[in-house]
């Protein structure tokens, strides 16, 4: 077999054997190029996928056509733009690195889900809770899962379960400093307290010396996972803070802090898969291959073939 493959390669079959190789060469770019848009996932940063891919191309080209000079300097700005891509979205390709080594290959080609949504009712038992909460400067550390749930072993200390109700009163029972579950973080999925005295890993970066323990885990695990919000209460100064993907966003107003809560979870601004689904794609691509096949044989006065599904 193995001969026999050997042999096969190195028989000259002219423009077939070329033909095939760039097929499977181009096949594989575009799987590699989907992955790359299901680990993403967000409209908004498909236009740094677009760049990166139109830097590829101009040095492939600029190789092709013989300029050195321009081939070398867009060789250098993709290997400086893949950098910066697995910087900003270290957390996307960590998750894929973790699935590719857990051989979890399906995942990898499913868009992710999408933000789940909060009843209106459990963002206003949240903002109440944190509004008095910063009145009597109590510190807090609140996580709020958008997606799926957070791995425990992504936290230090996965607390003591609860699986209780969102709620005002349960909230200010958690944080309030004579109690046991006081220090630590509090853990929400949808509409329930998971845990409490959950235990995060601390942001491991240069941070300004005002933030506390508090902001500096809120830093941490925001950044570490993608899949979460944080909203931390200073107990020094009472200001409110918002944590997401390693990016503090403060001091916040109750109101702010509100609008800032609903715009993440409603499902009106859901976020927008770049990828459609594998079968959608293949769809796509078919379509397109029919158009050009039709093209091609109108050129030559010749009419394609209907294809089964389109017979009546």
């Amino acid at each position: 077999m193995r001969d026999w493959w050997k042999q096969w390669l190195t028989t000259d079959f002219g423009w077939t054997q070329s033909l095939l190789f760039y097929a499977i060469d181009l096949g594989l770019v575009l799987a590699l190029i989907y992955m790359v848009l299901v680990i993403i996932g967000e409209r908004r940063t498909l236009w740094m996928v677009r760049g990166f891919i139109i830097l590829m191309l101009a040095s492939a080209i600029s190789a092709r056509l013989g300029l050195p000079l321009l081939s070398f300097v867009l060789e250098k700005l993709v290997v400086g733009s893949a950098v910066a891509m697995a910087v900003t979205f270290q957390s996307e390709f960590r998750r894929f690195l973790e699935q590719l080594g857990r051989g979890e290959f399906r995942q990898l080609l499913q868009p992710g889900r999408r933000t789940v949504a909060k009843p209106d009712s459990v963002i206003d038992e949240i903002v109440d809770a944190v509004r008095e909460l910063s009145q009597s400067r109590i510190g807090a550390l609140l996580i709020l899962e958008t997606d799926s749930p957070i791995d425990e072993r992504d936290l230090k200390v996965p607390g003591v379960k609860l699986n209780a109700e969102v709620s005002k009163e349960i909230l200010l029972t958690i944080f309030h400093p004579k109690t046991a579950l006081h220090d630590g973080a509090c853990l929400i999925r949808g509409s329930r307290v998971v845990a409490a005295a959950v235990i995060l890993p601390l942001y491991e970066r240069p941070a300004p010396r005002q933030l506390g323990t508090r902001h500096r885990a809120a830093l941490g695990i925001t950044e570490k996972v993608e899949n979460c919000v944080c909203v931390v209460v200073s107990e020094e100064t009472g200001s409110i803070s918002l944590a997401e993907r390693g990016v503090l966003n403060k001091p916040l107003t109750s109101s702010k802090l509100k609008e800032l809560l609903e715009a993440r979870f409603s499902p009106a601004v859901e976020r927008e898969a770049v990828a459609p689904t594998l079968r959608g794609l293949v769809n796509q691509i078919g379509n397109r291959i029919t158009v050009v096949m039709t093209r091609f044989f109108a050129l030559f006065g010749l009419n394609l073939p209907a294809s089964p599904r389109n017979k009546k």
